[in-house]
């Protein structure tokens, strides 16, 4: 986006949201926690992002993802503070790569403490990839219908074809 005299850029305190402040491990740990939890405001911004084609217009629903995610840590670190540093600890000490397949244990720990207290389910697999319908409360925007006529005007109907020299005109046909 090329910014010009004439755009008008948010303020300061429109700008302003409290950020979440962990760290990868965490951030990886909970993200499958975070991505079901916080679904419906995540799918919100990006449908305003992909429609409004101006991030100014949806910071209102960035700042619900912020929220919903800031909301959900704070009720994690209430609840299941010392089983979710058990879990990050092993993702982060297992490999480099962070991987989930050698910390199932604590993971067990940790899904069970969500599901009691968070009442969060942990997804199945690939569930945050499946297609879903995002019925939107937002109007869709309007925007101004294009028609380009047709470059390239039709034959006349009743100018003859003569036979092809070298092939068939069928293309399944050779």
């Amino acid at each position: 986006m090329v910014v010009t005299e004439k755009v008008q850029l948010p303020d300061d305190s429109e700008l302003t949201v409290q950020e979440i402040n962990v760290t990868y491990p965490v951030l990886h740990g909970a993200a499958l926690y975070i991505g079901k939890k916080c679904e419906l405001q995540n799918n919100e911004f990006l449908l305003c992002r992909q429609e409004e084609k101006d991030p100014r217009r949806c910071l209102n629903e960035g700042k619900a993802v912020t929220a919903c995610a800031l909301d959900f840590f704070q009720k994690l670190k209430k609840h299941c503070k010392e089983d979710f540093e058990q879990y990050v600890q092993c993702l982060e000490k297992s490999s480099r790569s962070f991987r989930y397949d050698q910390c199932r244990k604590t993971q067990a720990i940790v899904d069970k403490c969500i599901l009691e207290n968070l009442n969060i389910e942990r997804p199945s697999f690939g569930y945050l990839c499946e297609v879903k319908v995002h019925d939107s409360p937002r109007p869709p925007p309007k925007q101004e219908k294009i028609e380009f006529p047709d470059p390239i005007p039709p034959l006349p109907e009743e100018k003859p074809e003569h036979p092809a020299k070298f092939s068939s005109r069928m293309p399944w046909v050779f």
